[in-house]
């Protein structure tokens, strides 16, 4: 079984905001896959299909960004995964829009999602997929990532958005995340 985590924040002001870029990658890997079924479980949403008999996890968690370890390790308990079959879609403001990178392992880089996880599963060491959504040039940070993406900015978004999800589809046959980091970096 794997577990594809994509954070964000819960709400319709949040629709389509920057820091939800996990959660619209999540979008995309259910749209792809037909999988309607999301419930409630554990602080997130939690929807599942599988490929080849394994069965694949879709999580957005419902505790908002800066909490979302809270519902990454209970989920990861209840149904016994261990840290390797999971990893965790995000936005980075340290990439070009659209811009995607694997990491086995690293800091939180400012990021209160991960920073969250890695307090809640007790290590850096987990796989991640980051979606690059640029720096703010004026405005606030929080602000920035609060916004929504300029127009000139979707077309990026959106080629990141599904290229990420063709990176967690490969993962999830392949499972050699250092072919991937390969492939996508």
């Amino acid at each position: 079984m794997k577990m594809i985590v994509g954070l964000g924040n819960i709400g319709r002001e949040y629709d389509q905001t920057r820091h939800n870029t996990g959660f619209m990658v999540i979008d995309a890997l259910a749209k792809r896959n037909n999988v309607t079924n999301f419930k409630i479980q554990n602080d997130a949403m939690v929807g599942d299909f599988r490929v080849d008999g394994e069965k694949i996890l879709l999580v957005k968690p419902t505790t908002y960004m800066n909490d979302s370890g809270r519902a990454v390790r209970p989920l990861m308990d209840y149904y016994d995964i261990d840290l390797s079959n999971v990893i965790i879609a995000y936005d980075d403001m340290d990439m070009p829009v659209g811009k995607i990178r694997l990491r086995q392992k690293g800091s939180a880089g400012g990021h209160n999602g991960i920073k969250s996880i890695i307090a809640h599963v007790g290590t850096d060491k987990f796989n991640r997929i980051r979606v690059g959504i640029d720096h703010p040039a004026k405005e606030s940070v929080v602000n920035y990532v609060l916004g929504k993406f300029r127009k000139d900015q979707q077309s990026d978004f959106e080629i990141g958005v599904q290229t990420a999800a063709d990176a967690l589809e490969n993962w999830i046959t392949e499972a050699d995340f250092n072919k991937l980091m390969n492939k996508y970096n």
